[in-house]
């Protein structure tokens, strides 16, 4: 494996931090709260490779940008913007729901849950379609 195949690894990742964030929403509604917890924990352990992998690509190859076709570089700095903004948010909010979780604070963790799985599931998939923008439909 290569830094060129990093990006595709990363839009894997988060892919599969979204299908594993859907099930773990499932099964709490459902009152499964093992199967729940397991599902969050493997989010997490993915999402924290892929940070690990999007920091390595990043160290390796620098900034990105995207540059055509112009008139769709609005849209795209539209999807961008609050992906990043949220990706830094999300990261305190996640330790804090599951810090929470495994002190067993239900209450606490419920209320910063209620806001932390929307923004979650939100950066990981506006992460897989940055890839697919950047990588796929409109390669720089």
């Amino acid at each position: 494996m290569s830094v060129s195949d990093l990006p595709a690894l990363n839009a894997a990742l988060n892919s599969l931090s979204a299908i594993l964030l859907t099930f773990g929403f499932v099964f709490i509604k459902r009152g499964d709260k093992t199967a729940h917890r397991n599902c969050m924990i493997a989010a997490f352990a993915v999402s924290t490779v892929f940070l690990a992998c999007y920091l390595t690509y990043h160290a390796q190859v620098g900034h990105t940008s995207f540059q055509d076709p112009a008139w769709f570089r609005p849209i795209y700095l539209a999807i961008l913007i609050p992906h990043v903004l949220l990706a830094g948010l999300i990261v305190p909010m996640i330790l804090a729901a599951l810090w929470f979780a495994f002190r067993g604070n239900h209450e606490k963790h419920r209320k910063i849950a209620r806001w932390t799985w929307p923004l979650w599931m939100f950066v990981s998939v506006t992460g897989v379609l940055i890839y697919l923008l950047i990588h796929r439909i409109f390669p720089q």
